[in-house]
């Protein structure tokens, strides 16, 4: 299913609902409602947000559906102050966040959706650094390399002597986040000497159009672009020195490998029965549609407990 990529977009659905019949929708009851459902937050899980909206849009014509891309944080900060119903994240809550949701008694519960890989990415002329260690990644992105690692061959000698231009995900991120404690916690995080932006699609034309440029963002977002990137196998100590690809087996692509989320206030779950069918629609398509994008599902069982979380 091609999906078009957007900063913003507004689903505003004016039609029949007898068009459920079309997907499918076993138990979800469709809400007939004037309310907006808002959504906002990570840009990694935008696109199967966006899939699902999309086709939910065929069940419940008289819904309006906003989604926005602010990064995991800046959703975070209006699902915690009551302006969204669900918030996108790629990294879990963090406790500065839970406080802030208390105190304006915001009351939640999250959902795994799928799983993602944190895919380090090279222009397709690259190539010498198409197998990276996650020492050398830590060396490249750490804080303390910020104005002095500024040449490819200063990671590694055999490199070239060229300049390293680098791509990531802005500081209000949950890659940028989870990136960072997974190969950053030790040297003080990250460095602030790159070119950087919650909009991953800036992040693919950065590296795409650079041949001595260097990335990281979701793996949708590759998936999408993989005739103009190519992905950086990565080994680690978790794979025991071997070289994994985020494209095979995601598992074993550590320690970039993650899930990925949606948070649902629960009171706009229990009040609005539009919020209700549009999760419950969710849990039973992600799956489906979590492939669709260029995630990984997860098991029909997990996603069953999902559901048992909030119904």
């Amino acid at each position: 299913m091609a999906l078009d990529r957007k900063k913003f977009f507004n689903f505003k659905f004016l039609g029949a609902a007898a068009a459920a019949a079309t997907v499918g929708l076993s138990s979800v009851a469709v809400a007939q409602s004037d309310s907006v459902i808002s959504i906002d937050g990570s840009s990694t899980v935008f696109p199967i947000t966006e899939a699902v909206a999309e086709e939910f849009s065929s069940v419940a014509p008289d819904i309006d559906i906003t989604v926005g891309v602010s990064g995991t944080g800046g959703g975070f900060k209006k699902f915690c102050a009551g302006e969204t119903a669900i918030s996108n994240a790629s990294r879990p809550i963090k406790d500065s966040e839970k406080e802030l949701c208390a105190a304006n008694g915001i009351d939640y519960e999250f959902v795994d959706v799928a799983r993602d890989a944190i895919t380090v990415v090279i222009h397709k002329d690259n190539t010498w650094a198409d197998q990276l260690t996650a020492d050398q990644l830590t060396k490249i992105w750490g804080a303390n390399s910020e104005g002095s690692i500024t040449r490819w061959n200063q990671v590694d000698s055999s490199f070239p002597d060229a300049p390293l231009n680098l791509y990531g995900p802005g500081s209000d991120s949950g890659t940028f986040d989870y990136f960072n404690e997974a190969l950053l916690e030790d040297v003080g995080g990250s460095r602030g000497d790159y070119t950087a932006s919650e909009d991953d699609n800036i992040l693919v034309r950065g590296v795409s159009r650079d041949v001595n440029a260097l990335g990281y963002f979701g793996l949708a977002y590759y998936g999408e672009n993989d005739t103009v990137l190519d992905a950086v196998s990565i080994a680690s100590e978790e794979t025991e020195g071997v070289f994994a690809s985020p494209t095979g087996d995601i598992t074993k692509y550590k320690p970039l490998s993650r899930e990925i989320f949606i948070y649902v206030n629960t009171n706009a779950l229990a009040a609005r029965p539009e919020v209700e069918s549009f999760v419950e629609f969710y849990l039973e398509n992600a799956g489906r549609l979590a492939g669709d994008v260029g995630y990984v599902a997860l098991s029909d069982a997990e996603y069953e407990a999902q559901m048992d979380k909030l119904f």
